[in-house]
């Protein structure tokens, strides 16, 4: 079967986000006493939602739920000055991309982050010309690891789930992909997403089907 599409995720395989989602929630929890280990944050914590993230916290530092509103809002103010401040376009990712789209491959991108937050990013990164679709947490009832977030992208895009590679770093956004049945590339940074490894492992997927 041919691939047709490739699906990414966002932070930490098109941008370099990972420790901005780290620093910004911490930055939001100190106003009540509490901070996340970078050990907690790897292990825990990457990858999730902000407010599945919360929950977590609520469980193990007594965190009342009401607040949750609250520190969400200020993760997301403290997240966007971070964007603003850092993200700016990458020659490897613009070029990927745009040969991707060169080619005829429908791209889109499918993050746990609110739909703003990539829309900003996007913009940021000069990639939002080359997408077809974005999938935000705010699309979808389940976030990753559940597969909604893809099987929603790949239903929209009118494909077949073994038409589709998704490109993932973390362990909750493989399960999703592999979960909603199509091909999955895990990456381990960003600098891995490039053309070649991409289309390398398209050839893979369309030998082995």
């Amino acid at each position: 079967m041919t691939i047709k599409a490739i699906l990414f995720d966002m932070d930490g395989v098109l941008i370099d986000a990972k420790e901005w989602h780290y620093k910004a929630l911490n930055k939001a929890l100190s106003h009540f006493g509490i901070q996340i280990s970078i050990y907690d944050h790897l292990r825990t914590f990457d990858g999730l939602p902000t407010k599945e993230k919360l929950k977590i916290l609520s469980c193990k530092h007594f965190l009342p739920s009401k607040l949750h509103p609250f520190i969400n809002e200020l993760k997301q103010k403290y997240t966007m000055e971070m964007i603003n401040t850092l993200c700016h376009p990458t020659y490897c990712h613009e070029f990927v991309l745009s040969r991707l789209k060169a080619e005829g491959y429908r791209i889109a991108v499918c993050s746990n982050s609110i739909r703003r937050t990539i829309e900003t990013m996007m913009e940021r990164a000069a990639l939002t010309g080359y997408l077809d679709l974005i999938v935000s947490n705010q699309d979808v009832k389940r976030s990753k690891p559940d597969p909604e977030m893809y099987q929603v992208a790949i239903k929209k895009l009118g494909l077949q789930p073994k038409e589709c590679v998704v490109v993932e770093d973390n362990p909750n956004g493989v399960a999703a992909g592999r979960a909603a049945g199509a091909y999955v590339l895990q990456v381990g940074t960003v600098f891995d997403v490039n053309y070649k490894n991409i289309k390398d492992f398209v050839r893979d997927c369309e030998e082995d089907y």
